[in-house]
């Protein structure tokens, strides 16, 4: 995979969407599933759309699903922030279902940190709307090399 966050829709019903969540930073690779409603993409879409208006220190925090072994499936949490113009930065933090495992219940979780651009972002926020309303199955977010 790419360097970036890929959201891929893998089943749905009336109330809710199961997303698989990648994010790859150039070197590794984790994937998870999470649990969201079908409003929180929409939601999500449009507050994206209103932060990318704040391209000079602007921050958003996403989050789908819930981390704890209490909650169904993972968790995705993303922090969008705009240091400097032309430059979007994202941690993301990612944790898969809980299993047992021996006499516990563990989950595999990471950090990964995502370097973007505003136009990327862009495409970003069309096809999530696409991936809300039905018309995509999935929704990328193009990360970039650092430039040295």
């Amino acid at each position: 995979m790419d360097k970036g966050i890929r959201l891929t829709k893998i089943w749905f019903d009336v109330d809710i969407v199961e997303l698989r969540v990648e994010v790859s930073d150039g070197s590794s690779v984790f994937a998870n599933e999470v649990y969201v409603a079908h409003a929180t993409l929409d939601e999500t879409a449009s507050d994206l759309e209103r932060f990318r208006e704040h391209v000079h220190g602007g921050l958003y925090n996403l989050r789908f699903g819930e981390f704890g072994p209490e909650y169904a499936n993972g968790a995705f949490q993303a922090r969008f922030h705009f240091l400097q113009p032309g430059r979007l930065y994202v941690t993301c933090q990612q944790e898969s279902d809980f299993v047992e495992f021996g006499k516990k219940k563990v989950a595999s979780c990471a950090t990964m940190f995502i370097e973007s651009e505003p136009i990327l972002l862009d495409h970003f926020i069309t096809e999530l709307k696409g991936l809300a309303t039905g018309k995509l199955e999935h929704a990328i977010l193009e990360g970039v090399h650092r430039q040295l």
